[in-house]
């Protein structure tokens, strides 16, 4: 695989992602376009500038964010089977008019709930908590990859990843990932596929 080719893997994986959230119905499938061609780049690049940390780091903060993705999913659904079980709310897949069209004025059991609402909330943290971990790994990453590549916007990327994953708690943060993942495309596009030359030396008078 060549610079060149590398960095155009690159470019395209970061604009997937991009335009991911426009793309609403097919917004999973270039979600996963996207991540696989960013992890075949930068394992390329690694092996390019002969320095692992540029893959390691971005594979073990992906594999960090997606524990904690399933980690938060499974407390979230269950939290909510037992919310519903504690109102004696019955619901399925399809038909959610019982949960509408609940009488919550009558309902005064909210120690019932209180346990479920308080392991959502510690799903949320958890899930913040592994954004933050890989906002941190992602940055070395980056960070590496500016210093081998020239490349200084990759640094800009990365501290970005880390300050919108800091923010994720207050919802902010998923619009500066989303700026970040645009920066990073740049990044890509502008990386140069030969060694800038050093100024040729001045003969002495």
């Amino acid at each position: 695989m060549t610079l060149e080719s590398s960095k155009t893997l690159g470019g395209v994986g970061a604009l997937l992602i991009v335009i991911a959230p426009i793309a609403t119905t097919y917004a999973g499938l270039l979600d996963l376009a996207g991540l696989v061609l960013l992890l075949i780049a930068f394992n390329d690049l690694a092996n390019i500038y002969k320095d692992r940390r540029i893959f390691s780091n971005l594979l073990y903060g992906v594999i960090t964010t997606l524990v904690g993705a399933v980690i938060a999913g499974v407390v979230v659904v269950i939290a909510a089977f037992g919310i519903l079980s504690a109102l004696d709310i019955h619901v399925t897949w399809n038909n959610w008019s019982a949960l509408r069209n609940y009488n919550w004025s009558g309902f005064n059991n909210w120690n019932a709930i209180y346990g479920y609402i308080a392991a959502i909330v510690g799903a949320v943290v958890i899930l913040v908590i592994c954004l933050i971990i890989a906002g941190i790994l992602l940055r070395r990453s980056l960070n590496t990859l500016s210093e081998k590549s020239n490349t200084h916007m990759f640094a800009t990327a990365g501290l970005l990843f880390l300050i919108g994953a800091i923010l994720t708690i207050v919802g902010v943060g998923i619009i500066l990932i989303w700026i970040a993942m645009i920066l990073l495309a740049v990044s890509f596009f502008e990386m140069r596929t030969q060694p800038t030359q050093p100024p040729p030396a001045i003969p002495p008078s």
